[in-house]
């Protein structure tokens, strides 16, 4: 995004959180965050702090700098909460912003921690009436209790199955099992990064996305045109396969399905975008099955990489990726602040 972004427009102010949850100042260079799957780009601690405005009747944004000092930042438009997984994209940071008074793109508090929260997602999609894959959840606490009660609910579910956090983003923590034998790796896996898991049947069909945009108050969702994640094999599409372009994983969009087929899948999307509440934007995950459209997932604020679907989509559908930027901004301008 800070490649992309349109500068004559937009004025920058780049802000990173380090592993111990400190606003940095960071440097306005694209390079120092790109993606190598030899170096993932950390933040570090470099001295600064970033101070959020001390109420609402500020927009003001201000740092302390290495050497003590305090500069001023200027007064600040919206905030483009470009995070995935807890406290980012789970409501935390919204929370923090609508506390100050900030308008930012993206879903409220609420939907933002329902995407982040798979099982309380599902429930509200199965709520509206939308097609979900199968699935128990099951905590720590329960798997510590009772081991053959999770194993016999699992064994329910047939195999092959996937075993996930439930609040984690980009496939962190995520299995495959394939036999029964796997089953306790998988939850170990898993419980390293949530203490709360799904298991979920795993579902036979096309892999597919497609990007959903929120509009202004007054304006109705919209959606792209699809895309398809052709696997190599057996393997799923996994972190690596997301972010670091990693072999055997084909992105095809726009897929080839029929124009009935695109509009059952946009409306669908459209219907989950709205059954959480999400506002601005998000990435409806589905597999198209036999008997039509399961939907596995709702990402309320996906990837951005240059071979994230999410941006591909849209360039598909005729939106660069600074005119995506620009109507994300649009949206969350209009949106403003959230009031209660």
């Amino acid at each position: 995004m800070l490649r992309a972004i349109d500068r004559e427009r937009y004025e920058l102010i780049p802000v990173g959180i380090t592993r111990e949850g400190a606003f940095v100042l960071e440097a306005d260079d694209a390079d120092r965050f790109a993606l190598d799957p030899e170096r993932l780009p950390e933040v570090h601690d470099n001295g600064t702090r970033v101070l959020w405005p001390d109420s609402s009747a500020s927009r003001e944004l201000r740092v302390v700098t290495a050497d003590g000092g305090t500069a001023s930042l200027g007064e600040v438009d919206l905030v483009f909460p470009i995070l995935h997984g807890p406290f980012g994209e789970d409501g935390t940071v919204q929370g923090l912003l609508e506390l100050v008074g900030l308008p930012y793109v993206g879903s409220g508090v609420l939907a933002s921690a329902l995407g982040m929260h798979k099982h309380f997602a599902k429930t509200a999609l199965a709520a509206a009436g939308i097609p979900v894959a199968p699935w128990r959840t099951v905590t720590v606490r329960e798997w510590a209790d009772d081991p053959a009660r999770v194993r016999e609910a699992a064994a329910s579910l047939g195999l092959p199955q996937f075993v996930k956090p439930a609040r984690a983003g980009s496939s962190v923590g995520v299995s495959k099992v394939t036999d029964a034998a796997g089953l306790d790796a998988a939850l170990e896996i898993a419980f390293a990064e949530d203490d709360t898991v799904l298991i979920e049947s795993a579902v036979v069909g096309r892999e597919v996305e497609i990007a959903v945009l929120g509009g202004a108050p007054g304006e109705r969702p919209r959606a792209s045109v699809a895309g398809e994640i052709v696997l190599a094999g057996d393997g799923f599409y996994d972190f690596a396969a997301k972010y670091l372009d990693a072999p055997g994983v084909d992105l095809v969009c726009p897929a080839e399905l029929g124009d009935g087929r695109l509009e059952e899948m946009r409306e669908l999307a459209i219907r989950a975008f709205e059954a959480i509440g999400a506002e601005g934007l998000a990435r409806a995950d589905f597999f198209l099955t036999d008997g039509g459209f399961v939907v596995n997932e709702l990402n309320t604020m996906p990837g951005f990489t240059p071979i994230s679907m999410f941006p591909r989509c849209w360039q598909e559908s005729g939106l660069s990726y600074p005119e995506l930027i620009d109507e994300l901004i649009r949206v969350g301008l209009a949106r403003g602040v959230r009031v209660g």
